[in-house]
C-alpha cells in the first residue's frame, strides 16, 4: 500500500534525480536527520551525482547544508566526497567532511543544538531555499508522519521556500503516534513558557505540518538508517560506569537524589552506553530519560523494565538494536516519545526537569574546564552537539573520558584545555577510569587537587603535580594558578614529538 494518502502530494511523486534538479549552486538546503536516523537517502545521493557532473563540466556547484545533527554516508559523506558542501551546521561526524573542514575547504558553524531553530526563525542564518525531509508517511489531510528522528524538521518545513519529501517505507509504520511535535514556540516578545513538567508529558501533536503548495517533489524510498555498531565496553568504560553508579548510590543515600534518580541525559558513544548498561544491575528502579538520542543501553533498560520511559529526538542504535526495535516496536511505542530538538534540548525544560547530564569529553583541565570538540586546540572532531544545552542547565553536570588516549601518548587531564567548550562553572563532576572528582562548591585550587588525585593517569600525575606546584609558587595570581608560557606545552609536545610525556 502507498504511504502517500494525500492525492495532491501523490501527484508529485517523481524520481530522486528529478527532485535533486530543483537544487542549484549556492542554495541553502535543510536536511532531516539526527545521528544517522531519519535522514534523506535518495535525493542527497542523486544530488551528489548532479554536483559531480557539474564539476566535470567546469561549472561551480556547492551548497550550504543544515541538519539536525550528524547524518549518514548517503548525505554528508556523498556530498563531501564530491566537494559539494561550502558550509555546514550545526554538527558533523562524517570523516570526509571532517577532513575538508580541518583543511579549511569547508566552513563549519558549530552550534548548541537548542539554538539552531531559533536562529533560523530569527533570520540570522539567512534564507533556507529548500528543505529535504524524510517521513514515514503522508496522511490524507497532508500532515506528515515523522520517521526515526525529528531534529529540526518542524523548523525546516516552516521556514523553507520549497520542500522535497522522501517517503521511506523502510521506516516502521508503527512509528505513527510516537512523536510529540510542539507548535507553541515563538520569537520575543511573544514567547511563553513551554508547558512541559514531566518527561512523559505530551504537549503537541503526532504529525508535522507542511503547506502542500510548498512541496515541489515527493520521492518514494525503501532504505535503512545507517548507524554504526557500538564496541563492547572495555575496562576503562566499565570502570567509569562503576564510578558513576557508586556516585548515584551515594547521592541517593545523602537524600540529594530520589531512588528513581532524575531524568537521564546521555551523550552518544561507547562510554555512555556502558554507563547505561551498568544501570541494568544498579539498585535504581522506575527510571526516566529526557535526552537527545535513544541508544542501545536505553533500549535494554526499557526492555528490562528499569526505564519507565524515554523522551528524545532520535534513535541512535546499532544495526542489531535497530532491527530489534523495528521487530518489537509495539512493545516500546508507548514508552518512547520523539520530539523536535528545540524541545528535547531546551534549556528551560532541562532546568525544570532536573536532568542528570552525562557527556563525553576530549580533555579537562585542573580547574574543570572541558574541551569536547577539538584535538590539540585546532582540529575539530565532531562538534559541541547538545552537551552545552544540558551541562549548563542540568541538576548534575557530568563529563567523562578515559584518562589517556593514543596508547598513553595523550593525557585527557591537562594543565589547561586547548579549547574551551564548557567553562568550569558548568562542570560539576569529572570521571575517568581512575576515579571521580566531585567539584561542586569547590574553589579552583581545591578543584585542581581533586582532579589530579582522582582523575589523572598515574603516568601523568607527577607531571601535573609538578606543574601545579610551580604554578602555585609563580603564578601572577593565586585564584586560578597558571603559567601561561607552559599551559599548552603538553599539546605542543604531542604535536612535535607524538607524546605529551616530557
Amino acid at each position: 500500500m502507498s504511504r502517500i494518502a494525500h492525492p495532491g502530494l501523490a501527484a508529485k511523486i517523481t524520481t530522486a534525480e528529478h527532485a535533486a534538479s530543483f537544487i542549484a549552486d549556492g542554495m541553502t538546503v535543510g536536511m532531516s536527520g539526527f545521528t544517522g536516523s531519519g535522514y534523506p537517502k535518495a535525493v542527497p545521493t542523486a544530488l551528489a551525482a548532479q554536483i559531480e557532473a557539474e564539476h566535470a563540466a567546469g561549472k561551480p556547484m556547492r551548497l550550504k547544508v543544515w541538519t539536525g545533527a550528524s547524518t549518514g554516508p548517503e548525505l554528508d559523506g556523498a556530498l563531501a566526497r564530491v566537494d559539494g558542501i561550502s558550509a555546514r551546521l550545526p554538527y558533523n561526524s562524517d570523516p570526509i567532511a571532517r577532513e575538508k573542514i580541518n583543511a579549511g575547504e569547508m566552513d563549519y558553524v558549530d552550534l548548541h543544538l537548542s539554538q539552531v531553530a531559533p536562529l533560523a526563525w530569527e533570520g540570522f542564518l539567512g534564507q533556507l531555499d529548500v528543505a529535504v525531509i524524510e517521513v514515514a508517511g503522508i496522511r490524507e489531510d497532508g500532515s506528515l508522519i515523522p520517521s526515526s528522528s525529528v531534529g529540526n524538521n518542524k523548523t525546516w518545513l516552516d521556514v523553507a521556500k520549497r520542500v522535497i519529501l522522501e517517503v521511506n517505507s523502510w521506516q516502521n509504520p508503527a512509528l505513527e503516534g510516537m512523536h510529540d511535535i510542539y507548535y507553541g514556540t515563538a520569537l520575543p516578545p511573544n514567547r511563553v513558557p513551554i508547558p512541559l513538567t514531566a518527561p512523559d508529558q505530551r504537549i503537541g501533536q503526532p504529525t508535522l505540518r507542511c503547506d502542500p503548495h510548498k512541496v515541489i517533489a515527493v520521492v518514494e524510498t525503501n532504505a535503512p538508517d545507517r548507524n554504526l555498531p557500538f564496541a563492547a565496553p572495555d575496562a576503562s568504560a566499565l570502570a567509569i560506569a562503576q564510578h558513576l553508579i557508586e556516585f548515584f548510590r551515594h547521592e541517593v543515600g545523602k537524600g540529594r537524589l530520589p531512588p528513581s534518580l532524575l531524568p537521564l541525559q546521555s551523550g552518544v558513544g561507547n562510554i555512555a552506553n556502558a554507563v547505561l548498561a551498568g544501570l541494568l544491575t544498579a539498585p535504581f528502579e522506575n527510571l526516566t530519560a529526557y535526552t537527545e538520542v535513544l541508544q542501545d543501553g536505553m533500549l535494554d533498560l526499557l526492555a528490562a523494565g528499569k526505564l519507565r520511559m524515554a523522551s528524545c529526538t532520535a534513535f541512535s542504535l546499532s544495526p542489531g538494536a535497530a532491527e530489534r526495535l523495528n521487530n518489537d516496536l509495539d512493545q516500546f511505542r508507548d514508552r518512547i516519545l520523539l520530539r523536535s530538538q528545540e524541545i528535547s534540548n531546551h534549556p528551560e525544560v532541562v532546568r525544570r526537569l532536573g536532568c542528570l547530564a552525562m557527556n563525553g569529553m576530549i580533555e579537562a583541565d585542573l580547574y574543570g574546564n572541558v574541551n569536547s570538540t577539538h584535538i590539540m586546540g585546532s582540529r575539530i572532531q565532531n562538534g559541541i552537539g547538545g552537551s552545552g544545552d544540558f551541562a549548563r542547565n542540568a541538576y548534575i553536570s557530568i563529563f567523562m573520558s578515559p584518562s589517556t588516549a593514543k596508547g598513553g601518548a595523550i593525557s585527557s587531564i591537562v594543565p589547561h584545555v586547548s579549547h574551551v567548550d564548557h567553562i568550569a562553572q558548568d562542570v560539576q563532576i569529572v570521571v575517568t577510569e581512575q576515579g571521580l572528582a566531585d567539584l561542586r562548591g569547590l574553589a579552583p585550587r581545591k578543584r585542581a587537587e581533586q582532579v589530579i588525585e582522582r582523575c589523572a593517569h598515574p603516568s601523568y600525575k607527577p607531571m601535573l603535580r609538578d606543574y601545579y606546584e610551580r604554578a602555585l609558587a609563580g603564578s601572577y595570581g593565586k585564584q586560578t594558578p597558571m603559567l601561561p608560557g607552559e599551559a599548552f606545552a603538553w599539546h605542543q609536545r604531542f604535536i612535535d614529538m607524538g607524546s605529551m610525556h616530557s
